[in-house]
């Protein structure tokens, strides 16, 4: 009797065939579950509690897939589509996860009725292909009219609608306005930067009091107690050297036989910070912001001479004071000169609770600004910060492409009834490919729908039966809970969020259902007992 062969070791585990392509869909579908229940303005939140106990509550897609500790191979994948999603737009993350989820789940029936993969695959590319050339088609371009600016709003606040901001949105929608405005100016949106723009968050008071600062505020006091607390009309050095004595090298002897020689050594040194401080005083300066630490004779001086100064500022913090002030970043307080300085209406040390922070603000046209987030909590503000970051991210999509597109479902269902149309002009098994892609469009208007307590298929029957009679700007509009003429609503997207959560889904959707065979080695504990049967670490999210 032969031996058995043996190609891999005991302590791999093995899924094939159809086991490993309904685990994988199984666990996409079971993602995009999970964040089914934030999506849109009556979405809820998810509360996310870390080994460590800290809590999170919140409704943005990413940062729940963030938290989430996710173990299935297949699961990630589909996680990783909100993270290409949040890196490349900044918006979009859960209907990204959910079309995704929604492709998998259509192309397990396909799978039932023995339709090869390849073919699905084959179709799902033809469907996605088709599915951009007509949300081209059904965009809408933006000028540079003030019409548009208040579109831009209006996508500042669709953006931020559900996420712990709504008494708030048009508020914020200003600020980030204000905020892009600013930055930009005459420049091409190519050069716009919106790492420019620093968020701080800052607990008490309540979120309509957030607002935009022309210039930095840092998280830093000044360094004595004996400087003044406000420099009006503020002359700022920046410098990234110690402003400090160095100290010897390790092998460096200092001899001294007499206390005339130390008294002599002490006294050169004196005058060493002595000339620093000269060098600070004879180039205008009256604050100094330095990256490095400062020394206590040095804070002496500095405050006897009316200096404000801070000490081991970030270097991000320091790159941008330099853009809000006009100020150069110094390495040698010699080349310190007037042309280096920079400018601000003031300088002011602001207590908020138990923070303390440092205000330069009136800078004359900044290249860098900051928002200040306040709100009643510590996990009110971080919700309130993710949603500004969603509004900046969404205006600047429309600004990069020029193009906007309808919310409230609109779009999906334009889209679903388009391709239908388009998956009859085609004569294989494709075609069934292409319906069902179809099909997962609708995923996002019937939840929307569902999550604002609504009949989706009610809801879903009336937009089809609009759109098919030419009504295509019908929308839901969640505020009204009625379908409506959403351009009239204003209820609008930036073009590239839908784009690209197309294009990341099919991707992934294909991706996963190319996959017969799932090989796992290396430190899993149990061995695969059968092809058919699940390993432990495979069964679920977590």
């Amino acid at each position: 009797m032969s031996k058995p062969l043996i190609l891999m070791p005991e302590d791999i585990q093995r899924m094939i065939g159809k086991d490993a392509q309904r685990n994988n869909i199984a666990a996409a579908k079971m993602v995009a579950e999970v964040v089914k229940t934030t999506l849109g303005p009556k979405g809820m939140d998810k509360m996310l509690v870390s080994p460590t106990n800290e809590i999170i509550v919140t409704n943005d897609g990413v940062t729940i897939l963030n938290e989430m500790q996710i173990e299935h191979p297949a699961a990630k994948m589909v996680a990783e589509v909100a993270r290409t999603q949040e890196s490349e737009i900044g918006d979009g993350t859960t209907s990204a996860v959910m079309i995704a989820g929604k492709l998998l789940e259509n192309a397990e029936k396909l799978l039932d009725l023995k339709i090869h993969p390849t073919v699905i695959i084959k179709g799902y590319k033809l469907a996605a292909e088709k599915a951009q050339e007509i949300l081209k088609e059904i965009s809408f371009k933006l000028d540079n009219s003030q019409d548009n600016q208040d579109i831009l709003k209006q996508i500042a606040m669709t953006a931020m609608t559900g996420k712990g901001a709504e008494d708030s949105k048009e508020k914020l929608a200003e600020i980030i306005i204000k905020a892009i405005r600013q930055l930009r100016g005459d420049n091409p949106i190519e050069n716009l930067n919106l790492n420019n723009i620093k968020i701080i968050k800052v607990k008490g008071e309540s979120i309509k009091d957030s607002e935009l600062i022309y210039g930095i505020v840092l998280e830093k006091e000044k360094i004595s107690h004996e400087m003044p607390s406000e420099i009006k009309t503020a002359r700022i050095a920046l410098v990234d050297v110690p402003l400090e004595l160095k100290n010897p090298e390790i092998d460096t002897k200092i001899s001294i036989s007499s206390p005339e020689q130390l008294q002599a050594f002490l006294l050169q040194e004196e005058q060493t910070i002595k000339q620093m401080v000269k060098n600070i005083k004879d180039s205008g300066a009256n604050v100094v912001f330095c990256q490095k630490g400062i020394d206590d004779f040095m804070q002496y001086l500095l405050a006897k001479n009316g200096i404000y100064a801070c000490r081991r500022v970030a270097r991000s913090d320091m790159e941008k004071l330099s853009k809000a002030t006009g100020a150069k970043i110094i390495s040698n307080l010699k080349e310190l000169t007037p042309f280096e300085i920079g400018g601000a209406e003031s300088v002011r040390e602001v207590k908020h609770g138990e923070n303390i922070l440092t205000y330069v603000s009136g800078c004359n046209n900044p290249k860098a600004l900051t928002i200040l987030i306040h709100g009643g909590t510590e996990h009110v503000i971080d919700e309130v910060e993710r949603a500004m970051k969603d509004g900046l991210g969404d205006v600047f999509c429309v600004l990069k492409s020029g193009l906007i597109v309808l919310g409230g479902g609109c779009v999906e269902v334009e889209l679903s009834r388009r391709l239908r149309i388009f998956s009859q002009s085609l004569s294989g098994r494709e075609k069934l490919a292409v319906e069902e892609f179809a099909n997962a469009l609708e995923f996002i208007p019937t939840t929307l729908a569902e999550n604002a307590g609504l009949d989706p298929i009610d809801i879903l029957t009336e937009l089809k039966s609009l759109h098919d009679s030419g009504n295509i700007n019908a929308g839901l509009n969640l505020f009204t809970n009625k379908i409506e003429d959403v351009l009239k609503a204003r209820i609008i997207e930036p073009y590239n969020i839908k784009k690209q959560a197309i294009a990341s889904a099919s991707e992934v959707a294909t991706m996963i259902l190319r996959i017969d065979d799932v090989i796992a080695s290396g430190g899993k504990k149990g061995n695969m007992k059968s092809a058919g049967e699940m390993p432990d670490y495979m069964g679920g999210l977590s």
